[in-house]
């Protein structure tokens, strides 16, 4: 039996060494799409409420830790918020440079209700939040970057999205991703969004 050979594509080879750091994240961030936006909720020992859109991994800012980072270091926990198609204005909003005491649920018009198991609270709009215990943290070498790893403890979903085999309804869900730079994508479309 003859084998059809299929054309191979030309490729580039880039060694994340010949770049600089930054640019080698925005290739990665741009390859691997779409991911999904956890926008973390978390709150200082001084009661300040903090939301970020991060999900397992926080930068620095201005070479200091993010608000985000610092919390979860202080308190041990945070809540992951699932943000949708109606949340994308509100979400971003966030992403600002804040300063620390800024309360970010009222600077992005969104409601703060109480968590059950954790301290910091839950965007009431979100159509799935997670309470999480933090359970590791392990800085990232050669970076700014630390990687933050949690145990979920509670699960709050809108009524409706649950399929009857136990799965979310993605359809119903109209999540959110991110993609490269300032573009953004739902099921259907891409769009951009500036950040503040």
């Amino acid at each position: 039996m003859e084998q059809t050979k299929t054309a191979v594509p030309n490729m580039i080879s880039i060694v994340p060494g010949d770049l600089q750091p930054r640019d080698v994240y925005r290739l990665l961030i741009s390859s691997v799409v779409p991911r999904p936006i956890g926008w973390v909720s978390t709150i200082g020992l001084d009661g300040t409420l903090n939301l970020a859109t991060i999900l397992i991994s926080v930068g620095q800012r201005k070479g200091d830790p993010k608000d985000t980072f610092r919390n979860i270091q202080d308190t041990g926990e945070f809540v992951v918020n699932i943000v949708n198609e109606e949340l994308a204005t509100a979400m971003n909003e966030t992403a600002g440079e804040w300063e620390y005491h800024v309360n970010e649920f009222e600077r992005a018009g969104v409601t703060a209700v109480p968590s059950i198991d954790v301290k910091p609270p839950r965007v009431a709009e979100s159509p799935i939040a997670m309470e999480v215990k933090m359970t590791q943290i392990i800085p990232v070498d050669d970076t700014h970057y630390t990687l933050i790893l949690g145990r979920v403890v509670r699960f709050h979903i809108r009524e409706g999205l649950r399929r009857s085999n136990g799965l979310i309804d993605a359809t119903l869900l109209k999540p959110l991703a991110r993609l490269g730079g300032d573009e953004y994508a739902t099921i259907h479309q891409v769009f951009e969004m500036k950040r503040p």
